[in-house]
């Protein structure tokens, strides 16, 4: 199949790559930041990559958009794809905290572009959710991903408008909880998910974990509310550990890439933790869930660069 004939099923489910690759370098940054390890040097040039992997990919969207409007117009009709859209304005919020040390100009700049775009899709997703008949054995936990980017804005929008970040925390917070309803009624009282889309479980863990970060971020402290958040998060990531099992037993897809951004911001969550309370304990967990990120995150990039090179990515399904 030649690139002209692949162009129209380029996955939108691809910008998950961005967000894990994103989290991953932001999650050893603050590794490095908390146990000085030296490595700003690697992990800038580890930034500047995915930054540049994210315009490529954003490039080729735009293009498929170009050449073939139609497919791109089953992506935002689709139950299940226009979830992934907004991973596309998650990433700059993702580099937004990632240039943060490096460039506030640069930051801020994405911080915007992040922000409103996150908006203008939140809100014409919604639209889709009210009225598209979208039956309840679609719902997964990727419908969980337009609800975390107002979440995340406050990590580095709290250095440019604290009401601002508090407008898009309130937002994602508020739906997140029923969300999490509605998930919960629908895997266990209906029809058990399509294995392509079991990976997908993993985002059960970003909200709160993302949600302590933010909302530490806003406050400066951890107060009860912060602790019920870790420690709901520290709960998800044990309920995932008993799914083992299954997830080792799903062959490769894309949606592989939703182990690597909910774990990089649980191990963000636990670094966070121990800086602020001291507590021995998740300095060792941290660097255990430092390791365990990276060889997902290793795993899942040399699986999709083995899919790539046998051309089973951007194919019709």
């Amino acid at each position: 199949m030649n690139q002209n004939r692949r162009l129209p099923f380029f996955p939108i489910t691809f910008f998950a790559s961005v967000m894990g690759l994103g989290g991953f370098t932001i999650a050893l940054s603050r590794v490095n930041e908390v146990f000085q390890l030296g490595l700003k040097p690697i992990l800038d040039i580890m930034l500047y990559l995915v930054t540049i992997w994210y315009f490529f990919i954003l490039s080729t969207y735009i293009m498929k958009f170009l050449k073939y409007p139609q497919e791109v117009k089953k992506d935002f009709d689709h139950p299940i794809k226009i979830n992934f859209i907004p991973t596309s304005s998650i990433s700059l919020l993702l580099l937004s905290i990632g240039y943060i040390n490096i460039s506030e100009e640069v930051s801020l700049l994405l911080w915007i572009a992040g922000s409103l775009l996150h908006l203008i899709l939140l809100l014409f997703i919604i639209n889709k959710w009210f009225f598209k008949d979208f039956k309840i054995n679609f719902k997964n936990p990727s419908w969980f991903i337009p609800v975390v980017g107002p979440i995340l804005v406050p990590i580095s929008g709290a250095n440019y408008s604290q009401e601002l970040s508090w407008f898009f925390y309130s937002i994602g917070i508020i739906l997140w909880l029923p969300m999490l309803s509605v998930l919960m009624f629908r895997l266990i009282f209906n029809d058990p998910m399509p294995i392509k889309l079991l990976p997908t479980l993993a985002i059960l863990l970003a909200p709160p974990a993302v949600g302590f970060i933010s909302y530490v971020k806003l406050t400066g402290m951890i107060d009860p509310f912060a602790k019920i958040l870790f420690y709901f998060g520290v709960f998800t990531f044990l309920m995932l550990l008993t799914f083992i099992k299954r997830f080792l037993k799903i062959p490769f897809f894309l949606s592989w890439w939703a182990y690597t951004f909910p774990l990089a911001a649980f191990t963000i969550s636990n670094i966070l933790y121990y800086k602020l309370t001291g507590i021995t304990f998740f300095a060792y967990l941290s660097g255990a869930l430092m390791l365990l990120t990276t060889i997902v995150v290793l795993i899942v990039t040399v699986k999709t660069i083995i899919s790539i090179s046998k051309k089973e990515i951007c194919v019709e399904e």
